[in-house]
């Protein structure tokens, strides 16, 4: 299965997986900033980094906390 590309970048998830995704915070969508180096909440706005194509959805007190 390939990525879907956009803006000539490959999606660093893969689509069955982003699909499924939302918000741990509010349960809203989430779109990949323009980098796609993050994910983006579209109802909080609470910005979730990708490191290795693993999208990290920790709250910004978690992540802080086990780092």
């Amino acid at each position: 299965m390939s990525n879907k590309k956009i803006s000539g970048m490959e999606d660093p998830i893969p689509k069955d997986l982003f699909d499924i995704l939302a918000c741990p915070l509010c349960r809203a969508d989430l779109e990949y900033t323009k980098d796609k180096k993050a994910l983006l909440c579209s109802g909080c706005g609470v910005k979730y980094p990708i490191e290795d194509n693993i999208p990290i959805l920790l709250s910004p007190k978690d992540r802080k906390r086990f780092k």
